[in-house]
């Protein structure tokens, strides 16, 4: 039986959201992308259960307290990977420091640097990543809406069969709303 992976992330359900989605269709238009999202937890597989695993983030994300993100530059992790993302330009400590804390209980060996980011895409061969990072470079230049992105809900999702599905939604800062009450 196959070993189930999880990630935490962020989904971006506003008007960046709306511009990576559709610049993914025209950069990869015969592949289906996954909706638009900050990562949290890079996938990895649990150390016990789904359901402790969910316990234990329903816990410490109560005491976080919501914050936003706002979006840079496009940027590559050529030549490493041929990927193409927005940055994180404010505030990427935040998810830096909640990546931490999070990872303290659910460890695992994640194979990069935790980067916060936005992947546009992330192609198969280098040359099409220098292509579409230059294509998403002329259309960010041209994107004149907000560049911010609360993080105020995660998505913990578990990896099947290649898709990832949502699991169950996190909130943040539960705990803050209900001492002010």
């Amino acid at each position: 039986m196959p070993i189930s992976r999880y990630a935490l992330v962020t989904y971006v359900r506003n008007s960046v959201g709306e511009f990576v989605e559709e610049l993914r269709r025209e950069l990869h238009p015969t592949k289906v992308h996954p909706a638009a999202h900050l990562t949290i937890l890079p996938p990895r597989e649990l150390p016990g259960t789904e359901i402790a695993a969910l316990e234990f983030l329903e816990d410490a994300c109560s005491h976080v307290i919501p914050f936003h993100v706002e979006l840079g530059d496009v940027e590559t992790f050529l030549p490493t990977t041929p990927t193409v993302f927005l940055q994180v330009k404010r505030a990427a400590y935040r998810m830096r420091e909640l990546h931490d804390q999070l990872s303290g209980k659910l460890c695992c060996d994640e194979s990069w640097p935790y980067i916060p980011h936005l992947t546009i895409v992330k192609t198969e061969r280098d040359e099409e990543a220098r292509a579409a990072y230059q294509i998403a470079r002329e259309r960010w230049a041209q994107f004149f809406g907000s560049r911010q992105v609360p993080v105020e809900e995660l998505m913990f999702v578990r990896e099947v069969d290649g898709d990832w599905q949502d699991v169950a939604p996190v909130p943040l800062g539960r705990r803050q709303l209900s001492s002010k009450l």
